[in-house]
């Protein structure tokens, strides 16, 4: 009896970063999110059991790409030899300006991401794994640094400090979701004023950070 052979499956050749460039694509080559994974995986000649080793769902698939752009702003990090030297507050900067590099250079996907979700940024579902990746990275950072600046955080504050730089984030990436100059150099900006004032504030120049920071903000309202 004839019988049809099965096409072998596509396991192999496929991989979570190659789903994620797939559903990238997608979705701004559509302008909208594919409708279901069947349809997606169809479209594509992926194996549904293939997409499902790697994300549960669509959510949990949009989820790592957040995760998968700050992994790469930390392996660009590592590869600094100097990195290990830094300061916290020098880690926190270059932390955040490589995290945005990585940004930029998806802004089209991060910009639809953002348009999809509620404009609150503190209640984005996509950001869930993102924010958890993000404050261990910054714990650790005040735990490397045992006698430079925030490292005498006591084990109440730390958790502080790691919250209040994800709310410096999200309050960053809003700015630079609006950000219009030339290279985002305003956002570059935002970020070095940003980071002082966080670190400052666990130091001995709060105040005159903050009136700093609140300059730079009122200046760009005003002018927007």
């Amino acid at each position: 009896m004839a019988t049809t052979k099965k096409a072998p499956s596509k396991s192999k050749q496929i991989d979570d970063n190659k789903i994620i460039e797939l559903y990238m694509d997608a979705v701004l080559s559509n302008n909208a999110a594919p409708k279901n994974v069947y349809l997606f995986c169809k479209e594509h000649q992926i194996e549904e059991s293939d997409f499902y080793s790697f994300f549960g769902s669509f959510e949990n698939l949009k989820q790592v790409i957040w995760v998968k752009f700050f992994e790469n702003a930390v392996l660009t990090i590592n590869k600094e030899e100097a990195y290990v030297t830094y300061s916290d507050k020098n880690k926190l900067l270059t932390l955040f300006y490589t995290l945005f590099e990585i940004l930029t250079l998806n802004r089209s996907y991060v910009m639809f991401s953002m348009h999809e979700n509620t404009n609150n940024l503190k209640n984005l579902k996509d950001l869930t794994l993102l924010r958890k990746e993000f404050k261990e990275f910054v714990t650790n950072i005040i735990d490397e640094n045992e006698n430079v600046g925030v490292a005498n955080l006591d084990k109440i504050t730390k958790p502080v400090f790691s919250e209040g730089a994800w709310i410096q984030f999200l309050l960053i990436l809003k700015f630079w979701i609006d950000d219009t100059s030339k290279g985002f150099e305003k956002t570059d900006i935002i970020i070095e004023k940003s980071v002082n004032t966080a670190v400052d504030v666990f130091n001995t120049k709060p105040l005159e950070s903050l009136l700093d920071l609140g300059k730079f903000l009122w200046k760009e309202s005003k002018m927007r």
